[in-house]
């Protein structure tokens, strides 16, 4: 196993109750490990389509990433930010996991069923920090409402109606829609 992976494998397993343990469960037949969360960090999910876009938008600032898993059977993402013994979160389909929460993880170098890391820790404690997180998702959360809008014929700009003439397939009139 090189440095790298080493570390990174090292300071996950720590957050276990017992590190060797995890480790053996990292190499059997699920390769996937209970965590404890609160006290190295915490873990803020969201579903997919906002989570995906909020990771591209923390991946264009300058600084070092924290760990951020995926769990494609449930279609959430989660980012891992500092341990927060107050910390809430609010919003639509929001789950914070803090002390006494415990999340399934794969080991650092690779993905286990449906677990696999968008970015996986580097060993260096690196974590995300929550008022960038905040930020891109509201950033994503605006993304999405757009594309939605357009979807449904309003302007993604202002969200006022307008009115299509686009032809279906079948080369009918398509009907016009107008936001009321």
């Amino acid at each position: 196993m090189r440095g790298a992976q080493r570390r990174a494998e090292e300071w996950l397993a720590a957050a276990a109750t017992d590190p060797r343990a995890c480790k053996r469960q990292w190499a059997g037949e699920t390769g996937i490990a209970m965590l404890a969360c609160g006290r190295f960090w915490d873990v803020l999910t969201v579903p997919e389509d906002l989570g995906v876009l909020a990771l591209d938008a923390l991946l264009c600032i300058p600084q070092t990433p924290g760990p951020t898993l995926a769990d494609t059977g449930s279609r959430r993402v989660g980012f891992f930010l500092p341990p927060d013994p107050h910390g809430r979160w609010i919003g639509p389909d929001i789950r914070y996991a803090g002390r006494g929460s415990w999340i399934a993880v794969p080991a650092p170098h690779r993905a286990a069923g449906r677990l696999r890391w968008l970015v996986p820790p580097d060993g260096s404690g690196a974590l995300f920090v929550p008022a960038a997180v905040e930020l891109a998702l509201q950033q994503a959360l605006g993304t999405l409402a757009a594309l939605a809008d357009a979807r449904d014929g309003r302007c993604p700009v202002c969200g006022g109606g307008r009115t299509t003439t686009a032809q279906p397939a079948s080369g009918g009139a398509a009907p016009v829609r107008r936001r009321r």
